[in-house]
């Protein structure tokens, strides 16, 4: 079997489940939307069932996935629906729906619902991706809340700028949307992982924890809000091929390693197909048989190359490419992209929850 393992620590999930529900304060919703951002949505959602106040997805199938498994709390839908057929199912399956323009507005009002439901009604606050401008927010509540269908109404909105500590772009958001919703009644949901960790004056009825319960992060300049947290995800490979790379010889596509002195390198089943970036990954580091070492040359479709750079690494050594010694976070920078993607793009590798 291909050596290549994602380990989802399932206690480190609840440890930071826990402690960004105390951050928050009141209830505090789960975010395991896209595979519970590649760690799994069913197993994760199972580890946190007992505790999480709901569960957030992205759309109706990521939802049934979990209906299906056996998860019984409260699942919203984040995009709402996208035709008004699938109302009859957030119907049948007991779920909460996200309505965010008006086309998905009428057709709520228009279904012919045969019990009350939770509706989250989005604002847009200066995101500019979705949501209802404060001046057409207000006529939507009302709508719904005077509908006989309407159990409860959560007001939302989303920050486009809280992981930006020097910004002040999320209070901002805030003043907006208290201004717009002094009057309204409902539950109202505004932070998410970097307002929880950051923005105090975001924290309402529900939080939203998303990146930061997978023990990572929101913010790119500062790792102060994230000693608590625990990386939830560790990604190990093993050496399966060693060789001598001679002074002044070159490897890989495009030759962009060249060795300055002899030295052992070792051939990793992972690569760029799997979900580890391609570019750039030299220098990369990596964690092999308890020392630190590095990626040399640049990442193949199905392997890696390594420095092994201690006499015992050798065939069969575990490498660590993130998790308890490497940050995931560290790989995303180096490759110009964010942990969210590097973590969502983990494809191929064998799953296994402890």
């Amino acid at each position: 079997m291909r050596p290549l393992t994602a380990t989802i620590n399932l206690s480190h999930l609840k440890d930071n489940y826990q402690f960004l529900k105390q951050q928050h304060g009141g209830k505090t919703y789960a975010v395991i939307k896209a595979d519970a951002y590649g760690h799994g949505a069913v197993s994760c959602a199972r580890a946190l069932e007992s505790e999480a106040d709901g569960f957030i997805v992205a759309f109706l199938e990521e939802a049934q996935e979990l209906r299906a498994a056996g998860i019984e709390a409260d699942i919203v839908l984040l995009e709402g629906v996208f035709e008004a057929s699938e109302y009859a199912e957030i119907e049948r399956l007991n779920l909460s729906c996200v309505i965010q323009n008006e086309k998905q507005l009428q057709e709520f009002l228009q279904y012919s619902w045969k019990k009350p439901v939770c509706v989250w009604l989005k604002m847009d606050t200066g995101m500019r991706r979705a949501g209802f401008f404060p001046q057409d927010y207000v006529k939507a509540h009302q709508q719904l809340a005077q509908h006989s269908a309407v159990r409860e109404i959560v007001k939302i909105t989303h920050f486009s700028r809280a992981d930006e500590l020097s910004s002040d772009w999320t209070q901002h958001q805030t003043a907006i949307f208290d201004q717009t919703c002094a009057h309204l009644s409902g539950l109202t949901s505004l932070a998410n992982s970097a307002g929880i960790l950051a923005h105090s004056a975001t924290h309402r009825d529900i939080g939203r924890a998303g990146i930061a319960l997978y023990g990572i992060s929101p913010f790119e300049d500062t790792q102060d809000f994230s000693g608590n947290l625990k990386p939830v995800m560790t990604l190990t490979s093993q050496i399966f091929g060693v060789r001598t790379l001679r002074a002044g010889e070159s490897l890989g596509y495009g030759a962009i390693f060249t060795a300055q002195q002899d030295m052992r390198i070792g051939l990793l089943a992972c690569g760029y197909a799997d979900g580890y970036p391609r570019v750039p990954s030299n220098d990369n580091p990596v964690w092999i048989d308890g020392k630190q070492s590095r990626v040399i040359g640049r990442v193949s479709m199905d392997m890696m190359m390594v420095e092994l750079n201690a006499p015992t690494q050798n065939i069969g050594s575990s490498v660590e490419l993130w998790g308890e010694h490497i940050s995931v976070a560290e790989i995303a920078r180096r490759s110009g992209t964010i942990s969210y993607e590097v973590l969502c793009h983990v494809k191929r590798a064998h799953k296994q929850w402890i």
